[in-house]
């Protein structure tokens, strides 16, 4: 973990839970695309660069999700480095109690409030096509998260962050996290169509074609749908229904996989709903979802 492996010319990544890029823009002074999870990361990814003697200049920001950002803090009080990310990813950079808020739908209670879920704050700058590097392009990705984009290096290797899992994760954990479904469906059918050298993925294998992947997470994706207009031919709370999901793929709840694996099926929700393929309505102080097109019970 946290070893240095060279793509393609000047295009590297650290090997770390979620992988972080290192893109040299001259001999001694290097880019980063995400930070690593937390501090400890931060710590590695710095030795790596002492080793090297390359300066850090600045880190590109994929999107916000706490294992992305998490070495940011540690690297810009370090190395003064700047840090940028796109849209709404640099508001939850700076202020990244958005995070466990937001995937919460109120003020998160202590055991939201660590790491995995919420990063240390730092200074960040809007994302331009402007900010970025010469010869790198910006590839928009909506979906898994809020405004998430992939960078393509002047070597062709094309950095996709979360916008899709490997199969052992998605046959493993069954429900990946996913913000915007219908975007997220759209992304994926853009990441079969696109060419590079090579692709990297932040939790899947580096890879010189990412087709099958992207088709596997898509229909992966169309299936979990499957499964969760069945469950909705009878009235379901999202509590009911959140059940039925854990219980069918194994999924023991706690703290942080309740606001992650929630947050997803809600999206589920969303998505039915506005294609018009569910409903909802209020009774008893609870809120009902059914398949549209199915008889209230």
């Amino acid at each position: 973990m946290y070893e240095l492996k060279n793509i393609k010319g000047n295009t590297w990544i650290i090997e770390s839970p979620a992988k972080v890029g290192l893109v040299q823009v001259t001999d001694n002074r290097v880019v980063l695309i995400d930070s690593g999870s937390d501090k400890e990361a931060g710590r590695k990814i710095r030795q790596i660069l002492d080793r090297h003697r390359w300066q850090l200049e600045a880190i590109y920001i994929t999107h916000s999700n706490a294992d992305h950002i998490g070495g940011c803090r540690f690297l810009q009080d370090r190395t003064g480095c700047s840090i940028y990310a796109p849209g709404i990813e640099c508001a939850f950079t700076e202020y990244p109690l958005l995070e466990p808020s937001f995937l919460y739908g109120g003020y998160p209670f202590r055991e939201l409030r660590h790491k995995f879920l919420m990063a240390q704050p730092s200074r960040c700058h809007p994302l331009t096509e402007a900010d970025l590097p010469a010869g790198w392009s910006l590839i928009r990705q909506p979906g898994h998260f809020f405004d998430m984009v992939g960078f393509r290096t002047p070597d062709d290797v094309v950095f996709l962050a979360d916008c899709l899992s490997s199969r052992q994760t998605l046959e493993k954990y069954g429900i990946p996290f996913i913000y915007d479904v219908k975007a997220y469906l759209e992304t994926l059918d853009m990441i079969r169509n696109l060419k590079a050298a090579f692709f990297v993925p932040a939790h899947a294998p580096v890879t010189e074609d990412i087709r099958a992947l992207a088709l596997f997470n898509q229909q992966h994706t169309e299936f979990l749908l499957i499964r969760v207009r069945d469950i909705l031919t009878e009235p379901n709370t999202f509590e009911d229904l959140l059940a039925a999901l854990c219980d069918e793929y194994g999924i023991r709840l706690d703290p942080a996989q309740y606001v992650l694996v929630g947050s997803t099926v809600r999206s589920f929700l969303s998505y039915l709903k506005d294609a018009g393929e569910a409903k909802y309505w209020f009774e008893g102080g609870k809120m009902w979802w059914q398949r549209q097109g199915t008889s209230l019970c």
